[in-house]
């Protein structure tokens, strides 16, 4: 390994610490906010005044929550969107204002009982992290993109104690790259963070469930019906989550827009409090359910969700949609148990599969949902039953022409963003980006000169059997290289696109 990678794997170990401290803090805090949000509402729940009092509380936690989100609007949202548009060169972020106001934001939210998650902020903290260590030291812009996916890595690593999923995550859905470049600082950052996230919390899986027995095999026919249902109720969900965006947009008061799910969560209170939260407790009580139940607290939980997501106010979408991943999976096996003759300790296998599902169907990164699932469930005996689960959800959510979520939330960021808040061409950093050359791309066996790259772009280095070649236009590009680009910040995405188009192989890239 050469002293370049040795430097980044240090970088990746100290933002770790930075990350994971961050998130873990993140953490902390809404646990703390958790326990007094229980005994406040329980407390008030007993008198009419103290009722209206609590729902004061709210009302002041949304004026507390649209402050945050004038003061620095990216902080609205999960904070995904954000850090994948920063590593395209679409977004800019100051990391400090970011920092401060996503911590402050996304703890009076998530604590109000917005069925809303800690994970995509922990990801935009973690992010923000490793930009500030950049910063700091002085990097230049493509190692603090590095870092940031170290920084998001760890985010996510020390949110659900997965430090795997983490690394997987960051590469899959926030980079975009899976070089040793990235991998090893993203592993050593994860690993960092989850240490210091076990060493507060403790080596248990964030879910307590004990999933023992195997699928039976001659059952498996079940889980391609699974997958179709879960692949359907995620398309479901994406429409449903670009549908409550458009309708709170139509609403000229970020004030208003804020405070209607505070509201609600008001309501909630004091008639349906199970459905408030992100939902974690509801996953390992799902054996007391029958399937009234879980109908009723799924169809709850997803109407809550697209209220208190749709405002975009900080917090996210991933626990709430394994919650309701875990309410597709129990509703299918109490369905079909009496049908098939299912046996009543598998019904938590069905619970896991809906989590894994539902994950690969939205976000459509199916790797990263079947390891997370593994890592918060604490059992990797299960891959089979969850692969095939999470590839029939992900085909019927693709054949549906159903964008990932998070490339629609992108998309409506940009969008919408300030001229303020983007990257100014004229003071742009250089930034380096590079791919794999898949056998069967459209590059292999043509030179350098005979691809069409865009306007401002310079192919500066191919590293072919651990050798790096300086290219010319005459250079042939065979399957295996690792081709390295040359363009301005704001470019990023673009070039992205050309080497997707050339690298990527051909029948894949097939529309």
């Amino acid at each position: 390994m050469s002293s370049y990678r040795y430097w980044l794997v240090l970088e990746g170990i100290g933002v770790g610490a930075a990350a994971g401290l961050v998130a873990v803090l993140f953490r902390l805090a809404l646990g703390s906010a958790d326990t007094f949000r229980t005994a406040a509402i329980a407390w008030a729940a007993k008198r009419a005044w103290s009722m209206a009092l609590w729902i004061g509380v709210l009302v002041a936690a949304a004026a507390a929550v649209t402050l945050f989100l004038r003061w620095e609007p990216l902080i609205s949202g999960s904070g995904i969107p954000q850090v994948e548009g920063e590593m395209l060169g679409q977004v800019h972020q100051t990391w400090w204002r970011v920092l401060l106001a996503k911590f402050g934001g996304g703890v009076v939210a998530i604590a109000s009982g917005l069925a809303l998650g800690r994970e995509g902020p922990s990801i935009q903290l973690g992010a923000m992290a490793g930009k500030g260590v950049s910063r700091l030291c002085g990097r230049v812009r493509t190692e603090e993109k590095l870092l940031m996916t170290c920084g998001a890595s760890a985010g996510l690593s020390a949110a659900f104690g997965a430090p795997f999923a983490g690394v997987l995550f960051a590469l899959e859905e926030v980079h975009k790259n899976f070089s040793l470049d990235v991998l090893l600082p993203a592993m050593a950052s994860s690993i960092t963070a989850d240490f210091i996230s076990s060493n507060i919390f403790g080596l248990k899986p964030v879910f307590d469930l004990s999933v023992g027995e195997m699928m039976p095999l001659r059952h498996y026919w079940l889980l391609i019906a699974l997958g179709l249902v879960i692949g359907l109720l995620g398309v479901l969900y994406n429409r449903c989550v670009g549908l409550a965006q458009d309708l709170y947009a139509r609403i000229p008061s970020r004030f208003l827009r804020t405070l209607i799910p505070f509201l609600l969560a008001g309501a909630l209170a004091f008639t349906l409090p199970q459905l408030l939260g992100s939902g974690h407790g509801l996953v390992e009580e799902m054996s007391s359910f029958a399937l009234p139940a879980v109908l009723a607290l799924f169809a709850g939980k997803f109407l809550f969700s697209m209220a208190s997501f749709g405002a975009g106010v900080p917090g996210g979408i991933f626990l709430p949609l394994l919650v309701l991943g875990s309410f597709i999976g129990s509703g299918f096996f109490l369905a079909a148990a009496p049908l098939v003759g299912l046996p009543k300790t598998l019904l938590l296998n069905f619970v896991v599969l809906g989590m894994a599902g539902y994950f690969s169907a939205i976000v459509r990164a199916p790797v990263t949902g079947i390891v997370l699932i593994c890592e918060m469930t604490g059992s990797f005996t299960h891959l089979l039953s969850l692969s095939l689960v999470s590839l029939v959800a992900y085909a019927v959510a693709d054949s549906l022409h159903c964008k990932p979520v998070y490339d629609q939330l992108l998309e409506r960021l940009l969008a919408g963003l300030p001229a303020g808040q983007k990257p100014q061409p004229a003071s742009e950093e250089k930034v380096l980006v590079d791919a794999p050359v898949c056998l069967g791309a459209r590059a292999c066996g043509k030179t350098i000169s005979q691809i069409d790259w865009p306007d401002g772009c310079l192919v500066v280095s191919i590293v072919r059997h651990e050798q790096e070649l300086i290219p010319r236009g005459d250079t042939a590009v065979q399957a295996g290289d690792q081709l390295t680009v040359l363009c301005g910040d704001s470019e990023v995405a673009q070039v992205r696109r050309a080497m997707e188009h050339w690298c990527e192989t051909a029948l894949r890239r097939r529309k």
